[in-house]
């Protein structure tokens, strides 16, 4: 029988087949705070974006500890041969850009976590632009679509992954092995915006709240002090 949020067992073995070893491979671990992830029911995984390696590196600590990640993947994918089937039957989440169609990602979100799915969302929509690689300002998605099904948002940050495949680069800086850092946090508080209509100032200050929470967790991972703004945004805005 299939897992609430899970695919087939088929198909989670092929995936376990393929990103298990080369995580392995890649990277020493440091996971910490895993406890805070919980066990069932429907989330929402917020994290910060660093690198193409992070679906692979992040899929391998929730499925290690018992999640599995329904990932957000561009709709091209999954008209590949080949590859489209495995994302589709992974159960991956086709985000169309640019059209009418994107509410429909925001939609199967919600079917996925009335179904108990964990829906891996990076808020920044793409790599942060950073120089100093601390997360950017945030889009209003998962925000959206926490106040609609009132699912916790679990804030996670990472670090490491840019060392291994810069943003941009196509060739893996494999030696030497680097550590993959992982620090989960508690639900973000979103209390105060229960019952308010989902505004862009209720939705634009909900997804603050998220980033920031995910900031302060790369913070005490990196053991540094975050930016006062986000990149790119003015301090007094």
């Amino acid at each position: 029988m299939r897992r609430p949020g899970w695919p087939s067992r088929f198909w989670v073995t092929v995936a376990v087949t393929i990103v298990k070893p080369i995580a392995w491979l890649l990277v020493k671990k440091d996971w910490r705070r895993a406890d805070r992830l919980p066990g069932s029911g429907g989330i929402i995984l917020a994290t910060n974006h660093l690198s193409w390696l992070d679906p692979i590196l992040l899929s391998h600590y929730l499925y290690a500890n018992g999640r599995w990640p329904t990932i957000l993947a561009k709709s091209g994918l999954f008209s590949v041969p080949v590859i489209g089937h495995m994302v589709k039957s992974l159960m991956a989440i086709p985000v169309y850009r640019g059209s009418a169609d994107a509410a429909r990602s925001l939609k199967e979100s919600e079917e996925r976590i009335a179904d108990g799915a964990c829906v891996l969302f990076y808020p920044e929509g793409t790599c942060t632009r950073d120089p100093r690689f601390w997360p950017m300002e945030g889009r209003t998605g998962a925000a959206r679509l926490a106040l609609a099904t009132g699912a916790p948002v679990i804030p996670v940050a990472h670090w490491g992954a840019q060392e291994i495949l810069p943003y941009g680069s196509k060739k893996p800086r494999l030696l030497p092995r680097t550590t993959f850092r992982v620090l989960t946090g508690p639900p973000v508080d979103l209390s105060k915006y229960t019952g308010q209509e989902l505004s862009a100032d209720v939705l634009r200050d909900a997804t603050a709240d998220i980033m920031a929470a995910i900031t302060s967790l790369l913070a005490e991972l990196r053991e540094e002090e975050a930016p006062d703004a986000p990149f790119g945004k003015p301090a007094d805005r």
